[in-house]
């Protein structure tokens, strides 16, 4: 009996030796951060918050982007132009030299509301909507030719928002490379690429110009062939014009330190002009593109790789 008990408890030493050591496991790649800064937008539609961040020792200089909210219910505590204190919970990735996979805002405390002026409202962030209809901003190409979003009517257009210069994997970059992806997978559909067009504007009009949108569309397109342009298209405003074209597509953009702090945008505008879907920050797939882009347009399906079925409605 008593030799019995001895193997039960070394049995049960080892099986909770091997959950520590397994739960070490799960948990070592993950780091916390204090962070504190100011909110400068919620969206309670993707449970997040665009942060004007302070710097991180360690992690991030000072910096304005988007962070998820955990408990996703503490967003109802807060406010444009609030100050609070955090943590940010970050997903290491298993090679030290690759971007963190994932991160978020834990533990969130307001220190401090928004002054707003008597009579002033308090600064929010626009949500675009859908049935929203688009106004006929300018814009000029990557070829030096002005263009507006009337000239799309009757296509599915899509749009994003990005600089050339944007250095975070996460940002533009990606943002970039799913156009790409969904520039190649409508081509293989000669009926849908023919009635959807892509586009992609710069808010940093004073550093992309025509001839830089050019080759940035080359690098990303992973082609030199002019033909890219007539189904995707690269873009910049009038510095005139960036507040009001920004604005209406809810994108958040601070110059800082020679970069650009910003929030992502990317919008499906239906073939009358009006906005089918808006996505805030970049958790989309490119198969959600494809399907918002095949419905606008009346295709009753599309396949699991991102093709268009055959049948039409």
């Amino acid at each position: 009996m008593a030799r019995t008990r001895i193997f039960l408890l070394i049995v049960l030493s080892a099986v909770i030796g091997i959950t520590s050591c397994h739960r070490v496991q799960q948990t070592s790649n993950i780091k916390r951060y204090p962070f504190t800064g100011r909110v400068v937008s919620i969206s309670t539609q993707d449970q997040s918050a665009v942060i004007d961040g302070n710097d991180i020792p360690g992690f991030m200089m000072p910096m304005a982007m988007s962070y998820r909210i955990k408990p996703p219910e503490t967003l109802k505590q807060l406010s444009a132009g609030d100050s609070i204190s955090a943590e940010v919970v970050v997903l290491q990735p298993k090679n030290k030299d690759d971007e963190p996979t994932d991160y978020w805002l834990e533990n969130v405390k307001v220190t401090g509301h928004a002054k707003t002026p008597p009579g002033a409202p308090a600064t929010t962030q626009r949500m675009p909507a859908p049935g929203d209809e688009v106004p006929d901003f300018v814009l000029t190409n990557q070829n030096g030719r002005q263009i507006s979003f009337r000239q799309y009517r009757g296509k599915v257009l899509l749009v994003t928002f990005i600089y050339t210069r944007c250095p975070f994997p996460d940002f533009c970059p990606r943002m970039s490379s799913n156009f790409s992806e969904i520039n190649g997978r409508l081509a293989s559909d000669r009926e849908l690429n023919s009635r959807t067009h892509l586009l992609s504007v710069s808010f940093d009009p004073q550093t992309d110009t025509p001839s830089v949108l050019r080759n940035y569309a080359y690098s990303v397109a992973h082609t030199h062939e002019t033909a890219l342009f007539r189904h995707w298209e690269f873009a910049v405003p009038k510095v005139s014009d960036l507040p009001k074209i920004t604005d209406f597509f809810g994108v958040i953009y601070k110059p800082e330190g020679g970069l650009i702090t910003h929030n992502l945008s990317t919008t499906v505008i239906g073939p009358d002009g009006k906005i089918v879907k808006w996505y805030h920050g970049g958790d989309w797939q490119v198969s959600d593109l494809m399907k918002d882009a095949s419905d606008a347009l009346g295709l009753k399906t599309v396949s699991a790789n991102g093709g268009v079925a055959t049948g039409r409605s």
